[in-house]
């Protein structure tokens, strides 16, 4: 074989051998694109899951930096919205309070750390309401502190007899919620006569010439319920419709279980309603006996009227 031929041979070969590899290539391109193509594909539904996930955690992410937003300016305040994050203490000036003897009683507000809370939203018409009952309910105060700065509200009051008797400071701190705080406190002297707490048979009371009478739409533990008030002349049984504006509302009704563990402040539906009828509306929380105070005012003087009811 002479030169040239070996020199065809050889060229031919090479251009079989790149063929070969290109071919190789275009093969393993092929293969390389299907796997990618499946890897893609894969991805994608991982990605589409990781994203739906990570979509889920940056609206997590996005509501808890909303939440850091909607509470950052009064963040002290959303603390607050949970008593267990404040605290009431109750003292009197004379150290103890003594039945039938004029006192100063003192209510500070402060955070678990003992700071006084210093900022406070008016509700109807006062800072903080002071809510006094004795042990029995028998007896029944709602009077309204002056504040004098630091977290300190204090109020001249007095007590008809000795004993147990429990006060809520029902009160918002600025930006926050309504909360309640309260404390039993023990008044030296001789006690009164128990008296027990039963359901009334007549939900008709007369007080200071006035009769009023309640409806409840339903007692039961958890649904709503509305209370209306009717408000008449005793003699007459004529409607009063003039009644006057009460902490700026027609009135005002609060509610304790028997054993005063339960409290509510109700306020009226219609708050520039002037009477005959005067509607409130709540949810007992629990099934049980209650006591209910209503209170209106008529030419000047404040009329309470109380009734006690049993909730299934």
């Amino acid at each position: 074989m002479n030169k040239k031929t070996i020199w065809i041979t050889a060229a031919a070969l090479a251009l079989a051998l790149l063929s070969a590899c290109g071919n190789a290539d275009k093969q393993n391109d092929a293969a390389g694109e299907e796997k990618h193509g499946s890897g893609h594909e894969t991805g994608n539904n991982e990605d589409t899951a990781g994203h739906s996930d990570g979509h889920g955690e940056t609206n997590e992410q996005e509501k808890g930096s909303g939440h850091g937003d909607d509470h950052g300016g009064d963040g002290a305040h959303d603390s607050q919205e949970t008593p267990g994050n404040l605290k009431a203490s109750f003292t009197f000036d004379t150290g103890a309070a003594k039945a039938n003897e004029q006192t100063q009683l003192s209510v500070r507000i402060t955070d678990q750390e003992g700071k006084p809370v210093d900022g406070f939203d008016v509700n109807h018409e006062k800072l903080l309401h002071l809510i006094i009952v004795e042990h029995d309910l028998s007896f029944f105060s709602h009077i309204h502190p002056e504040y004098e700065g630091e977290g300190k509200f204090t109020v001249e009051t007095d007590f008809p007899a000795g004993g147990e008797y429990k006060v809520f400071a029902d009160f918002t701190p600025s930006g926050g919620s309504a909360m309640t705080l309260s404390e039993w406190v023990k008044v030296e002297g001789k006690e009164g006569e128990h008296v027990s707490i039963a359901a009334d048979s007549k939900l008709v009371k007369e007080v200071d010439g006035k009769e009023i009478k309640l409806a409840l739409s339903g007692a039961k533990a958890g649904e709503e319920a509305t209370l209306t008030f009717d408000v008449r002349d005793a003699k007459t049984q004529q409607g009063i419709d003039n009644l006057e504006p009460y902490l700026g509302a027609v009135g005002h009704v609060v509610i304790l279980s028997a054993d005063a563990e339960k409290y509510l402040h109700v306020h009226p539906l219609d708050e520039k309603a002037t009477g005959p009828v005067a509607e409130f509306a709540t949810t007992f929380p629990e099934s049980g006996t209650y006591k209910i105070w209503a209170q209106f005012q008529h030419n000047g003087k404040v009329i309470t009227a109380d009734y006690v009811v049993d909730v299934k």
